[in-house]
């Protein structure tokens, strides 16, 4: 399905982003395999990750090479798209999975736990798309994968940070597939559910079974936990979207959970309530809870005093 294009696969060092690198060079693409290389907490960076999977892909037949360049960084950012096309010539297909977490609840959280986590994923994911968006103009092709999350959808305890950049980079993917739609390039995002070093951490862990108490269990079937769901199972789908068999598929957003794929809907007016001239608190009183409101239900609903 690819063979002949150039695919930059950000944060493919690990998880989800190793198996989209393992998958698009498999159906014939040429990868850049890009991996800053830190731990869990963001520190302590090497290239052994994407280097590892340049390997398997070596061993595997293709052809792949290993970058360790941080997305968050600007000039570096730059570095992995020049590293497709002073490697391979070109660039067809990004794909943007770098990411990391520091979760922790709104009042504890901090300014740099904050700043970390939108750096790399929403600042990379623009960083990335903004060096690659004029190859793809000029040359009137191309196919721009973005990640995105449920956290940033439907929004998750103790992940502020996380769920911020991950909405925002559904604002963002929207607008790139309108600004480079005319030009024959795509912009799709992918939401995925995987169980990865960062999703099977204690803390994240534990803010699932607080989604559990809340009633939050549109991530998993009640037949299927999330250690079953394995990252490359997301991949199959990533490829899709890259190939010329997805050209008329833009500004879309899939949840891609085991072997469950689901187009997310977009947001849209729901109910409506109008009438002349300005509204009124009383009349509000009196409508929303019938009207607006009515059938709402609280994701956190207040905890009864003991």
């Amino acid at each position: 399905m690819l063979r002949g294009k150039v695919a930059v696969v950000t944060g493919a060092g690990r998880g989800i982003g190793r198996g989209v690198a393992l998958e698009l060079a498999d159906q014939g693409a040429k990868v850049v395999v890009n991996d800053y290389g830190v731990g869990l907490d963001g520190r302590e960076p090497t290239s052994a990750p994407a280097e590892a999977v340049v390997e398997e892909i070596r061993q595997a037949g293709g052809d792949a090479v290993a970058n360790a360049d941080s997305v968050a960084e600007w000039n570096r950012a730059a570095r992995i798209i020049t590293a497709a096309v002073e490697r391979f010539g070109r660039l067809d297909i990004l794909v943007t999975c770098a990411g990391f977490l520091r979760d922790r609840m709104i009042f504890n959280m901090n300014e740099d736990e904050f700043d970390a986590v939108v750096g790399v994923h929403l600042k990379g994911t623009f960083n990335c798309v903004r060096h690659a968006a004029p190859l793809l103009r000029e040359q009137r092709s191309g196919r721009i994968i973005t990640f995105s999350s449920g956290a940033g959808l439907f929004g998750n305890p103790g992940q502020a940070n996380y769920g911020s950049a991950k909405a925002a980079i559904s604002g963002l993917t929207k607008v790139v597939a309108r600004d480079l739609g005319k030009y024959g390039v795509t912009a799709n995002g992918i939401c995925p559910v995987a169980a990865t070093r960062m999703t099977m951490t204690p803390e994240t862990l534990k803010a699932r079974e607080i989604r559990r108490q809340q009633g939050i269990i549109r991530e998993e079937s009640a037949l299927r936990q999330l250690e079953n769901l394995k990252p490359e199972d997301v991949a199959p789908m990533v490829a899709f979207l890259a190939s010329d068999f997805a050209a008329t598929v833009n500004g879309q957003f899939f949840l891609c959970a085991g072997t469950s794929y689901s187009l997310l809907s977009q947001p849209r007016a729901e109910k409506t309530i109008y009438k002349e001239g300005r509204w009124t608190l009383d009349e509000l009183d009196e409508l929303v809870p019938v009207t607006l409101a009515e059938g709402l239900v609280n994701p956190a609903p207040r905890k009864k005093e003991t």
